[in-house]
Parts: structure tokens; sequence; C-alpha cells
């Protein structure tokens, strides 16, 4: 398929005329398409043209009762990015628990060669000093941790009370 000069003037007429590329293609037919022809309606610089007449009869749409109720019925309209919006919930604000201070007395404090496997090993202090002890309280017998109860709790806190604690932290 080549664009002759006499297909271009064709080309020309029918577009400034308001047909579509689909219908131009059809009338010049012989292996052009309908991008073949806004190619070339591109490269020729023809933008403007005539719009088209609308049909004769343009029935005007009414809305039913029917439809109207089912509007009113659904969700409610929302705008925008919905993948962002942000649901709040009331969270319940929970008290801080006291911090209890486990006072441990110097003789149950024990260094790492007297550690035995039922002791604690929360360590206590500064590792560089000759202070440095471990807390040695009797871990529970249901406990599979290194710790006691007191310092297994400062140790495992479940993943909510920490996010928790951050926020509150950084407010």
């Amino acid at each position: 398929m080549s664009w002759t000069d006499e297909r271009v003037e064709l080309l020309r007429k029918l577009w400034l005329e308001g047909l579509s590329a689909s219908q131009i293609a059809r009338e010049l037919s012989n292996g052009i398409s309908r991008n073949a022809v806004i190619g070339k309606v591109h490269r020729l610089g023809m933008s403007g043209r005539v719009k088209a007449a609308a049909p004769a009869v343009a029935r005007p749409r009414v809305k039913t009762a029917r439809a109207a109720a089912h509007q009113r019925m659904s969700a409610p309209i929302v705008r925008g990015n919905t993948a962002l919006a942000i649901r709040s919930q009331p969270v319940e604000a929970l008290l801080p628990t006291p911090e209890e201070d486990v006072v441990i007395p110097m003789s149950e404090m024990v260094t790492i060669m007297d550690l035995k496997e039922s002791m604690c090993r929360w360590p206590m202090g500064d590792p560089a000093s000759g202070e440095f002890r471990f807390c040695g309280g009797k871990k529970n017998a249901n406990q599979s941790g290194p710790y006691c109860t007191y310092h297994s709790r400062i140790a495992y806190q479940p993943v909510q009370d920490r996010r928790r604690e951050r926020r509150s932290q950084s407010a």
C-alpha cells in the first residue's frame, strides 16, 4: 500500500468532513488500516476537523425510582485514594504498670563460675567490672527460658506492648 496524491486528497476531504479513521480506511480500502489513516493525518498535521453530527433522535435519560432507591441504599461515596484511608478505632488506654524493683540480695547474685542450670542468667552490672554478676534467682520448673519470672517479663514482652511503648516514647 502506498499513499498516492489521490489517496492523500481523498483522506483530507473525508477527514475534514468529519469521518472517523475507521470510516476513512474503509473508503480508501486496499490495505489501508485505521492506524495507517491516523498516522498519515498526524504526519500531515491535520488536527482540526468538523465534528460528526449528533444522532437525530437523542433520548433523555430518565432515572427510575428503583435506581434512585438503590443509590441511596449503597455505601457512601468515597472520593480519592481509598487504599490509604484510615479508619480510626478507639484504643483502650492501658495504664502503665509500675515496674517492680526486685531487690536481689548480694548473696543470691552469682558469678559465671557459680551459675547453675536452675538459676536466672539475667546480667547485673557492667561486664567489664569485677562486680559483674548474674541474678541467680530460681527459675520456675515450667519455664523454658534462662530467666526468673521477673526477668522473663522484662525480656519477653508481647509485640503489641513494645509497639505501644515506642509510640508513647516518641510522642
